[in-house]
């Protein structure tokens, strides 16, 4: 049975920061390294062999996948790298720190801005210092000015349908490098989620999930392989 790997990018600047990223593309710490290096020892000592990997075009999600790649003598596989899986654009609230941001608008406010599943942020001003718009990596693409995870989950299921879902259902393993919110997405799909439920949900930074999946592609067991630094996941079939 194949088993889909999926990890979120080890710390980044702006975690550290406590600041929403999105799409701004924010490098990985000193931890967050360290983080992408412990994952890739984990898959190694599962003994977990992948034919491919996936990532976004962002730079925190593509060191993190090659860091775990290399550590797992997996570095040489093929990556493919797509827009659609980057994280949740955080519209107005890009670059702002989250207390301060908190502060301002309230609590409850940002709360549903961060963990509702269908209502987005304030979008983004045009022209300002994270208007990727000109950027080349996005030429051809209408790049949001905000996102929901409803409008996240709607730009990922295609990608995640066309590009990833073949290989597993072909029999073969692959992993996954991304962010929070289009992980969560494909946990949705997966796991045949509510809004309400993937709400709850929460991915940590650089801890691998194991997603062990029939020959339909339903899950038949999840674990993160740092047991220390997991959360909580919905129950496989």
């Amino acid at each position: 049975m194949p088993v889909l790997v999926l990890l979120r990018h080890g710390q980044s600047q702006w975690n550290l920061e406590d600041r929403f990223t999105g799409w701004v593309d924010v490098d990985l710490t000193a931890e967050g390294e360290a983080q992408a290096r412990r994952s890739g020892e984990l898959l190694k000592a599962e003994g977990l062999a992948f034919e491919r990997a996936f990532s976004s075009v962002l730079t925190r999600a593509i060191r993190t996948t090659d860091i775990a790649l290399a550590a797992c003598d997996q570095l040489w596989i093929p990556m493919e790298k797509h827009w659609r899986l980057n994280e949740r654009h955080y519209g107005g609230l890009t670059g702002l720190n989250k207390a301060e941001t908190a502060a301002r608008h309230g609590a409850a406010q940002v709360r549903l801005w961060r963990r509702s599943y269908d209502v987005p942020p304030p979008p983004l001003a045009p022209g300002g210092p994270f208007d990727l718009t000109g950027d080349r990596r996005y030429a051809g693409v209408d790049v949001p000015a905000t996102e929901s995870l409803k409008l996240t989950l709607e730009r990922t299921q295609p990608y995640w349908e066309q590009a990833i879902a073949p290989w597993l259902a072909a029999g073969e393993s692959v992993i996954v490098g991304a962010h929070g919110n289009s992980l969560r997405a494909i946990v949705k799909l997966l796991f045949g989620l509510t809004g309400k439920a993937i709400a709850a949900i929460e991915i940590p930074t650089g801890n691998p999930l194991a997603v062990e999946l029939d020959g339909a592609l339903r899950p038949r067991a999840a674990r993160y392989l740092d047991a220390a630094r997991a959360e909580a996941l919905p129950a496989a079939a």
